[in-house]
């Protein structure tokens, strides 16, 4: 018998040996092993998206807020961030209306707040979300307004004046306010957005130590919300930020929120913090609007997969916020509305999403998964409720069996032909299509 094995292992063929082990299933999860909480996933409409939205229909308003919002319908995301203004009234359609256009006199003169009720269309989309249930509200400054720079100019870039530090501190806290007495609670609330990019729209600077200085004098004022830093312009760019408010213990108490975005470097590992962390803003370059799943462009449904999955299981990020819901033009936010036509296109960018933010609720726990072929890419989740979701992108060109899915699933399939097409789990058995991302839900 021994022989006969060594002769079939020479020629290349399996030998027989019956004590030899199965093949390890094509995933694993172990649910012993639990990860970061997860906060939701959500969409920025700042610098004035939503009256694209609100010149369509109200048939057609209806279908994009549930394909946002519905966990039906659509993605049912459960963040929205709001972009909270710089600009005086009346200014180009890339910016957004402050709160206090003109300056009041001086860093210690009252406050002149001004406040129309609605803020762009802002508090009218924000308070459809919150009716889907949406319960997180990230209001995040782009710049505070220009008289209170070293610029003058609440574009290119510049820098907080000193003396202006408190009045800026009171003018965000005011911020919060006003959309109190709108019904919406801003649960979320950061100073600045790039603060290493200079930008020719709304833009403003803090090196890492400044962000960490002024979070001390924000802190004290905006006790009733989570204050969130920096929303760096790239992943690695963030880690100074965070390491710096790590440094400092004040500053350290305040900042309940780490965020970063991916435009100058992609999600390589954590940011350097116990706190959450949340992939607040991004979306691929590219010129031309793009409706497809698979197409190698950068910008399809599946690079956006790709990034989300690489944000949670290797980011071990809290929440995935992405630029935009809707715009215009050759735009890759999910939607492209044209205003003029009265017309609105879908791409696959937002099913993308969807596969991850209808099922992985807030409250969920990441589970360590891991999958036997290098071509999957798996992630695992319990939810409040109990429910577990797989998440599998297969990134090969073969379909995949998994047998041994353990309790009652439904399985749901995103990929060139389908936007989250329920599949049926027969027999403990999930077939895992090529370039396909696949949602199993246990209950």
């Amino acid at each position: 018998m021994l022989r006969a094995v060594v002769a079939m292992t020479l020629l290349g063929l399996p030998a027989v040996n019956p004590a030899q082990p199965a093949d390890p299933p094509a995933i694993t999860v172990n649910e012993r092993v639990k990860h970061q909480e997860i906060d939701g996933f959500g969409i920025s409409q700042a610098f004035r998206r939503n009256e694209l939205l609100k010149a369509l229909s109200e048939t057609q308003q209806r279908e994009i807020l549930d394909l946002w919002f519905d966990r039906e319908k659509g993605a049912g995301m459960s963040i929205l961030r709001l972009g909270i203004g710089s600009s005086p009234a009346g200014s180009p359609y890339d910016h957004m209306v402050s709160i206090q256009p003109e300056n009041p006199g001086g860093p210690d003169a009252p406050p002149k707040y001004v406040w129309d009720g609605d803020d762009n269309s802002q508090v009218w989309v924000a308070k459809e979300a919150k009716a889907y249930g949406v319960k997180r509200f990230f209001a995040d400054a782009w710049s505070a307004p220009g008289y209170m720079k070293d610029n003058g100019d609440d574009k290119n870039g510049g820098q907080l004046l000193p003396e202006w530090q408190r009045a800026y501190a009171n003018y965000l806290v005011a911020y919060t306010k006003f959309y109190a007495k709108e019904g919406i609670k801003i649960t979320d609330l950061g100073f600045t957005n790039e603060p290493d990019w200079t930008a020719t729209y709304a833009s403003m600077r803090f090196t890492p130590e400044q962000a960490a200085q002024f979070v001390k004098v924000l802190g004290p004022i905006a006790r009733n919300v989570k204050l969130v830093c920096c929303d760096s312009f790239g992943w690695d760019q963030a880690k100074a930020y965070t390491a710096a408010i790590e440094a400092d213990p004040e500053a350290r108490r305040w900042v309940k929120t780490h965020t970063g975005h991916t435009y100058a470097s992609p999600v390589n590992g954590p940011l350097p913090t116990s706190r959450n962390t949340w992939m607040s803003e991004w979306n691929p370059n590219g010129n031309t609007w793009n409706t497809a799943w698979d197409d190698g462009s950068g910008y399809d449904g599946l690079t956006i997969a790709q990034a989300i999955h690489d944000a949670l299981t290797v980011g071990n990020v809290s929440a995935y916020v992405y630029w935009l819901g809707a715009s215009r033009g050759s735009t890759r936010a999910f939607m492209q509305i044209d205003d003029t036509a009265k017309t609105y296109s879908v791409s696959k960018r937002l099913w993308a999403m969807a596969a991850y933010s209808r099922f992985i609720r807030p409250g969920a726990v990441r589970l360590e998964a891991s999958a036997a072929d290098p071509a999957l890419k798996v992630s695992a989740f319990r939810n409040p409720d109990g429910s577990r979701v797989i998440e599998v992108l297969n990134t090969g060109t073969a379909p995949v069996t998994w047998k041994g899915v353990n309790g009652r699933a439904t399985a749901y399939v995103t990929n060139t032909g389908n936007s989250l097409t329920p599949s049926a789990v027969a027999g403990r058995t999930v077939t895992l299509q090529p370039r396909a991302l696949t949602t199993i839900v246990v209950r």
